[in-house]
């Protein structure tokens, strides 16, 4: 009887173990040349000739001359849905470009290039995502489930609502689209926002969550139906007041202007405990300082141009709807409510940006996060602009013109480095090994 071990590839042999009988050397018999491969090595005993079993070649590791994955497929895999941010902050140029005093007409070509540039990015985005969903699908429902990640996927509501702005402002205004199909816009906005809030909350909620971690960003996921009180005011600019739909609108703006605005203080409250107990955010996080202003700004915003639309609707003393006077009274409380809340928005934008600088971490990688410094200032922008109209106010016309540069700005700034992060690969550009992880994933559980 005789059996056979094989021998060391590197090293000496090691001596056999003394056994009763005699262990015949194993034989190595390998290809041509043994330097070139090592995928034809094969370890035969001189007793037998049956056939052994082959050593696998070695995979090429994933740093070597030619890489396995593709570039596309790594863009895939690594996109996410912090991308809607770049979205929604060229929407802000032109919400902010729309309402300046004495708005020139050339602007408004400026303006409508931002908004098929936004709607560019939209799909892009939501396009990406789609394929990844389909080819990837571990890292989608990763990306969803994620504590940090996952509060950006109702972005893509926030995004939808930049764009029905601007279809409303370039579309419907111009006689292009007309205002029965906005109207079934607002409605699919509603029915949006609510169903991709309430299913992210009850994801987001069922895992337990440092507050010292905490970002005023973890409120994005009430943000959709913070927006609806906006999104109500400009639809009602092109419906006509005398209709019983515009005040249904009416209503609904101010039913979930309430349940967002609502929602969201509780989340700045936890910002304010939780500053006061880690001192100011640092590195990306000293980014979402930006988005406290957006409740409060918004919120005015919503409030002020709600009430202004209330009074011009014949409807409400017509049906006996609260109050004969209860336009005017909506708008006087509304003014008195978006200028406190206007004044907080100053605030926390002020409080974000003093220790700014000092604060955020200068890395490429990271140049998503500075988004946050146009979208959510566009309420209390905006609301600038509304405040100088209700109170005749001409100051108020200087500093929203002041702050639309600065959008303007700031947006070039932040999309020339956006465009360099991503070409360099900083951004949107998952590893090779993240990538072969979930294809070998996809392929052992039959997913084509």
């Amino acid at each position: 009887m005789s059996s056979y071990k094989p021998a060391a590839l590197f090293g000496p042999r090691p001596s056999p173990a003394p056994a009763p009988f005699r262990l015949d050397p194993p034989v190595l018999v390998t290809s041509e040349s043994e330097t070139s491969t090592r995928s034809s090595l094969t370890y035969v005993s001189d007793e037998s000739d049956t056939e052994k079993p082959e050593v696998k070649p070695e995979q090429p590791t994933l740093n070597g001359a030619s890489p396995r994955v593709s570039t596309l497929a790594r863009r895939i895999h690594g996109w996410s849905w912090q991308a809607f941010p770049i979205g929604m902050g060229t929407g802000a140029v032109y919400v902010t470009l729309s309402g300046l005093k004495g708005h020139p007409g050339p602007l408004t070509k400026i303006e409508t290039v931002f908004f098929f540039i936004n709607v560019s990015l939209f799909i892009l985005n939501s396009s990406t995502l789609l394929l990844q969903a389909l080819l990837y699908p571990q890292q989608s429902r990763r990306l969803i489930n994620d504590p940090v990640k996952g509060v950006f996927v109702p972005l893509i509501v926030l995004s939808f609502a930049t764009i029905v702005i601007g279809i409303i402002n370039y579309g419907v205004i111009p006689g292009h689209i007309s205002a029965d199909g906005i109207y079934v816009l607002f409605w699919i906005y509603v029915l949006l926002s609510v169903f991709v809030s309430f299913p992210m909350l009850m994801i987001w909620y069922n895992k337990p969550h440092d507050v010292t971690t905490f970002t005023p960003a973890w409120a994005f996921l009430i943000f959709p139906m913070m927006l609806v009180g906006v999104i109500a005011s400009n639809v009602l600019r092109v419906l006509d007041p005398s209709q019983s739909r515009a005040v249904g609108v009416l209503f609904v703006g101010y039913f979930f202007q309430g349940v967002g605005f609502f929602m969201t203080m509780f989340y700045i409250c936890i910002y304010i405990l939780r500053i006061m107990t880690t001192g100011f955010m640092e590195g990306h996080q000293a980014n979402g300082a930006f988005v406290a202003c957006g409740p409060p700004g918004f919120t005015a915003l919503a409030l002020i141009n709600l009430g202004s639309q209330a009074r011009k609707m014949s409807d409400l003393p017509q049906h006996n709807l609260v109050s004969p006077l209860a336009g005017e009274i909506w708008f006087s409380s509304s003014v008195l409510m978006g200028l406190l809340l206007f004044g907080l928005a100053i605030f926390f934008f002020a409080f974000g940006l003093l220790p700014y600088w000092f604060k955020v971490h200068k890395h490429l990688s990271e140049i998503l996060g500075c988004w946050a410094l146009t979208f959510p200032n566009v309420g209390w922008i905006s609301t600038l602009r509304v405040l100088g109209d209700t109170l005749q106010i001409p100051g108020f016309f200087v500093l929203h013109t002041i702050m639309a540069v600065l959008m303007c700005t700031v947006w070039t700034v932040l999309f020339g480095l956006t465009v360099l992060a991503f070409w360099k690969g900083k951004i949107f550009f998952a590893d090779e090994a993240d990538v072969l992880r979930d294809e070998n994933r996809t392929a052992d559980n039959g997913i084509v």
